[in-house]
């Protein structure tokens, strides 16, 4: 008993912040490593399932939360599958619904909170590891462009095709400014590691660091910061960005140089592979820009993290989860 408790004292911790369909690929991969995970994700979606859950019933959007619950649950895969499980088109009361996403709406209103419900929903789903929204409460992604119009909600902000000049979040009741409960900044005060990505720059990372209480606190924590750079730029958000633009986007963001490593992908994108019908969303590979990453203060580590599937490219998980955990071995860069 004392050994297993010691073990459990001295596994690494990490926190990894995002949300979209990057953060799932790395928790998967992480799950099957020896340290202690914390999944903060955002809680700004306002497009599918999430959104009419969330126009309608007053609940938080729970996919994101979702697909991390899954990612890092112990239990057999057929309970994952039921989980999972998106109700057909042809069902009109239940259209596009995931079985999920109405379990956490109603453990919603059991527990009186989104917070609680996802706690318990932990334990139920039996996940080694905890998983935080990053606020108790939703929040409202704004965004103003470079043409000085602005636009309100993660769907409308990615579909104007605009470029962003920054983006804030607010109550989505907007009678008080958003804050993360205290268990989500006591984990990244005290994490050894904290990594951002793989996900969207404005619209899935941005929105929990835009939270006061969790921005500042990924600049004074003592742990490595680590961007995990996206392998494709992203029509509405990033295009024509190289690796460099997009650590310039945060630091600028929390008016302070906080990230210490960025991973970046340096394997070659076939560009007869990629589906350009099926992954709209994605332009064309990230330019690199070394020198403008050392000129921010980074630690760059170049290697080849892709994998190619379904006509698109994305994180290999394993790839970067040992480059992840390679990096817990060594002393801070900055």
């Amino acid at each position: 008993m004392v050994n297993k408790l010691a073990k459990q004292i001295s596994r690494p911790k990490m926190v990894v912040i995002g949300g979209g369909t990057g953060l799932p690929v790395i928790l998967q991969n992480l799950k099957k490593r020896d340290v202690d995970i914390t999944a903060i994700v955002t809680v700004a979606d306002d497009g599918g399932s999430s959104g009419i859950l969330r126009n309608y019933i007053n609940v938080l959007p729970p996919g994101d939360i979702r697909n991390v619950l899954v990612s890092l649950s112990n239990l057999p895969q057929i309970d994952l599958d039921i989980f999972q499980y998106r109700f057909k088109s042809t069902d009109k009361f239940l259209s596009g619904h995931a079985i999920g996403n109405l379990i956490i709406t109603a453990l919603s209103e059991m527990e009186d909170g989104f917070f609680d419900a996802v706690q318990m929903l932990t334990r139920m789903m039996k996940v080694d590891g905890h998983v935080y929204p990053v606020c108790d409460e939703s929040l409202v992604l704004h965004a103003e462009f470079t043409d000085g119009t602005t636009l309100t909600g993660e769907s409308e902000i990615t579909k104007a095709d605009k470029m962003i000049k920054r983006v804030w979040v607010e109550s989505a009741n907007g009678d008080k400014k958003p804050e993360a409960v205290p268990a989500v900044i006591d984990a990244i005060m005290n994490a050894d590691q904290i990594v951002l990505g793989p996900g969207s720059l404005y619209t899935s990372i941005l929105p929990n660091l835009m939270v006061s209480n969790v921005g500042k606190a990924v600049i004074d924590t003592p742990a490595e910061v680590v961007y995990i750079c996206n392998i494709m730029t992203q029509r509405g958000e990033t295009t024509n960005f190289t690796d460099a633009d997009h650590v310039r986007v945060l630091d600028c963001q929390l008016g302070n140089q906080f990230v210490d490593t960025v991973l970046v992908n340096n394997q070659p994108v076939p560009s007869e592979y990629i589906d350009r019908q099926r992954w709209s969303d994605e332009s064309e590979p990230v330019i690199p820009d070394y020198r403008g990453l050392k000129a921010l203060g980074c630690r760059v580590i170049s290697s080849d993290f892709l994998e190619l599937r379904d006509h698109g490219a994305f994180h290999n998980g394993e790839l970067v989860t040992n480059e992840l955990i390679r990096l817990l071995g060594q002393p801070k860069f900055n």
